[in-house]
């Protein structure tokens, strides 16, 4: 594949020589969720469900596509619909992965690696990170088994990631000018060339995640907290839907010994935890955000027009929806377990203990 992108910078201070899984869980990880699952009765009750649906996909088979479509189409649309059908195998893949680290069961390793290697054989990336987004409980799935993957397989799933990297690398809706190279489609963007660079050792993809995370942060956030998604959409919808993959992203790196970027600051004083703690007085109910009144998109209209749920201007923001970012945020600040609480009402989950393994200790 040809590559445009060259690396301008060595980061002599990323450690990247022998840690494993990142992405996922480690293996550390992996044995105190198995000693969870044998020891805490909540835990043993959510595995029992967990194990239910793992032992149902045993019996399915994959359902990939050639291309995800899932961006800039309303609801309802054919294309739309017939992605999100095919998307189901995503959770399905990462299951079989997770289930076999479990139980070493050999069945579900074969499993997991004919959903990966369907979809590596089918799915042409097409370079919008909107789309490849849907990709990551595939990689993170890659990630739990990739040790133990037979060779000539693990090379074409590894092939099939490595250019949906560099697809996204190279879009042209990363070229400068395009309100796409900076906006939340280049968070997506970062997350999932970052992500798959992690799970594939990949040190260039890395060093590219690496450059263009600090770029992204001093572009698309500003110091008050607020952001451009935010001053574009008029919709607090956007500023979290901004900020999930650069938390994502930023997880990663530190677990793989990188930088902080929660706290890492731009150059104009932008920095991810300042666009969360923003966030923190709309969900508490202290201030309040009528969604979309001024948003400059038309497609927020389109959905509005289309009924979809949440898009109709002057809909209240509803601190619910901003769990995916508190759910992440606690990983770098702990303090934040309150006001997750408070949001999720206490609710477990079996994605809860997956997360909540993979916090600092």
């Amino acid at each position: 594949m040809m590559r445009k992108f060259v690396v301008t910078i060595a980061l002599a201070s990323l450690s990247f020589v022998a840690f494993g899984q990142v992405v996922s869980l480690t293996s550390t990880e992996t044995a105190k969720l198995k000693s969870r699952i044998k020891n805490d009765e909540e835990t043993k009750k959510r595995y029992q469900d967990f194990e239910k649906s793992a032992l149902t996909y045993l019996g399915e088979q994959p359902n990939p596509l050639d291309t995800i479509r899932t961006e800039g189409l309303l609801k309802g649309n054919p294309k739309k619909v017939k992605t999100q059908a095919a998307l189901a195998d995503m959770d399905k893949m990462f299951a079989l992965a997770l289930q076999y680290r479990i139980t070493h069961d050999q069945k579900y390793l074969n499993k997991c690696v004919e959903f990966l290697l369907a979809w590596a054989k089918t799915n042409k990336p097409n370079g919008d990170p909107i789309d490849d987004t849907n990709l990551d409980p595939a990689v993170e799935a890659y990630d739990l088994i990739k040790q133990d993957i037979p060779s000539d397989h693990k090379k074409q799933i590894e092939q099939w990631l490595s250019e949906t990297a560099w697809t996204e690398i190279n879009s042209k809706r990363m070229k400068a000018g395009r309100a796409t190279a900076i906006n939340n489609w280049n968070a997506h963007r970062l997350k999932v060339v970052g992500e798959i660079g992690y799970a594939l050792h990949n040190q260039e993809l890395i060093n590219w995640t690496i450059e263009n995370l600090k770029s992204h942060i001093n572009i698309n956030l500003y110091p008050d907290g607020t952001s451009l998604d935010f001053k574009e959409r008029d919709a607090m919808h956007y500023h979290i839907y901004d900020l999930e993959p650069m938390l994502k992203l930023a997880i990663i790196i530190d677990r793989a010994k990188g930088p902080d970027f929660y706290t890492y600051e731009s150059p104009k004083g932008s920095s991810i935890k300042k666009s969360v703690e923003w966030l923190f007085p709309y969900i508490r109910g202290e201030k309040q955000h009528e969604e979309y009144v001024n948003t400059t998109v038309k497609f927020d209209r389109d959905r509005a027009k289309n009924n979809e749920p949440g898009f109709a201007p002057g809909t209240m923001f509803k601190p619910a929806l901003a769990l995916p970012v508190l759910r992440l945020s606690v990983y770098f600040d702990p303090a934040q377990n309150e006001l997750l609480k408070s949001v999720s009402g206490n609710s477990g989950s079996w994605q809860n203990v997956i997360e909540e393994l993979k916090h600092k200790q």
